[in-house]
């Protein structure tokens, strides 16, 4: 009741005229977000998020969170007519999706696309409803030891996410340690690796940080390597599935839904593991497993359906624990904690509107996406046509304005294309950056809450072990630690032994 009761609250604050036109804006965006190759949801919201800091907490992280499930929407588009993922978690779709545009059935790959995201969002959305309030309520338990744990349990889990190798990801988070240090000591007032200069001692503005890395880095990476993909031409026509299209789709929509939302709970899950896993489940228990790749529907439902819930249960932890899954939550949460709301467990008692205003703004968000995709797919597909020459000065005008404009400190646009070159160096060397951002976001609340536990306690890091939660946390830790360990090492034996099989 108390759930319910709170979404009525949240209804009535976005339905507001100037929080529902935010929230109908951030949709257009998201979704011209996922239609153009070469952006994605993580570029973009840096670079817009300095627009927002002027508009009210509930109108700002509304906006962004529609533009970051919008992508989701838009991102099958031009995955499904050009074969271009339009955002990383959209790439799965490319497989089958592609296949059935090239078989004239684009209509049926799209509208299946957008009523699974439609039907898998709706469903994680109410379980986001009902499940929040209650992990509110044990995390209101929570002190500082308890929470040092729980950053701790996300930075190994951040360990969880990294594709590649374990060494680069290890570095990433070393960095984003670094940098995070930077600035003026929160006790003692003295100043960090500020080199002796002034801009410094207020730290790395995050803005500045994540345009760079996203933004510039972007523009940087997709003029080197512009691709040139046949777009499917001709008529969209039959945008709702058949019969025998439901009858394929229907459950692979609901194990997507279900699987999206474990996988977006945990941190290090999130939508691009979603929709891998979820292809590779429908893949592993269909009749038939050739059929994929070559245009199965299955390959469309399942796996855009698991990334639009996982991107809607991903919302849990960053609002009840202040703990970000992923990249893009750790840039809600920098623009909530700029917004002056610290999310956590206290955020439903002391900024319910807040809280419920962003959940209900997904519901009617999710609604304004169902329109927008399935009436606008001709409009999308226009869009693809413009040339990213174009495309890449209006990107880079937005970097600027956005950055300059947070601080309006000319000392963060040098930090801007600091970082942006840095990003691009990093996505040559193939060093993950969202493990960067993670760790930039989470290290300073790691080292307040560990320097606030040892304060309070008469008998030093000992509390870390009196306490149970906290005991348990970091038990948890340390098992999954040992089984990266254990699994890391069990690849290279694996490999060592097929090598030496053969002649």
């Amino acid at each position: 009741m108390e759930a319910f009761d709170g979404l009525l609250t949240g209804l009535g604050v976005i339905l507001s005229p100037e929080n529902l036109y935010y929230c109908v804006i951030g949709s257009i965006i998201g979704t011209l977000i996922g239609v153009l190759p070469g952006i994605g949801p993580l570029a973009a919201l840096s670079l817009l998020m300095p627009v927002t800091f002027t508009l009210t907490p509930v109108a700002s992280i509304a906006m962004l969170a529609a533009m970051f499930y919008g992508a989701m929407y838009g991102g099958s588009t031009t995955s499904i007519l050009v074969n271009i993922p339009g955002e990383a978690a959209s790439v799965v779709t490319c497989l089958d999706g592609y296949q059935m545009a090239r078989k004239g059935r684009a209509g049926a790959a799209l509208g299946m696309a957008a009523i699974g995201s439609f039907v898998a969002g709706t469903l994680s959305l109410v379980a986001l409803t009902f499940f929040s309030p209650m992990l509110a309520d044990v995390a209101l338990r929570f002190g500082p030891p308890e929470y040092c744990a729980l950053m701790v349990l996300g930075l190994i889990c951040t360990i969880l996410m990294i594709q590649g190798s374990a060494v680069k990801g290890i570095i990433m988070i070393a960095l984003g340690f670094a940098f995070g240090a930077v600035g003026l000591d929160t006790v003692n007032g003295t100043e960090r690796l500020t080199f002796g200069l002034p801009e410094l001692a207020g730290g790395i503005d995050l803005v500045a940080v994540v345009i760079g890395l996203y933004g510039i880095s972007e523009i940087l990476f997709n003029v080197e390597q512009l691709a040139k993909n046949e777009i499917v031409q001709g008529r969209i026509r039959d945008l709702l599935p058949n019969r025998q299209d439901w009858a394929a789709s229907w459950k692979p929509i609901i194990r997507g839904s279900g699987l999206g939302f474990l996988l977006g709970v945990v941190p290090g899950g999130g939508p691009v593991t979603a929709s891998f896993m979820s292809y590779a489940l429908e893949r592993r228990i269909a009749r038939d497993p050739s059929r994929f790749g070559k245009g199965a529907i299955e390959g469309v439902a399942g796996p855009e359906s698991a990334n639009n819930s996982a991107v809607s249960s991903g919302m849990i932890p960053l609002l009840t624990l202040g703990l970000p899954g992923n990249a893009v939550t750790a840039l809600l949460m920098g623009a909530l904690i700029i917004q002056g709301v610290q999310p956590g467990p206290t955020m439903i008692s002391q900024h319910a509107d807040v809280f419920w205003g962003v959940v209900a703004s997904m519901y009617v968000g999710n609604v304004v996406l169902l329109i927008l995709n399935l009436p606008m797919i001709g409009l999308w597909v226009q869009l693809l046509r413009v040339p990213y020459a174009i495309l890449f000065p209006v990107i880079l005008l937005l970097a600027v304005v956005g950055t300059y404009s947070t601080n309006k400190n000319f000392f963060d646009l040098w930090v801007m294309f600091g970082f942006g070159v840095f990003g691009y160096v990093l996505r040559k060397f193939r060093y993950e950056m969202s493990p960067f951002v993670l760790a930039l976001v989470l290290a300073p609340l790691l080292e307040q809450s560990l320097r606030q536990s040892l304060v309070m306690s008469p008998e030093g890091a000992a509390i870390f072990i009196n306490r149970p939660l906290t005991a348990t946390l970091l038990m948890l830790s340390l098992l999954l630690v040992l089984i990266i360990v254990v699994g890391r090492v069990g690849k290279v034996f694996f490999k060592r032994a097929n090598l030496g099989d053969k002649p």
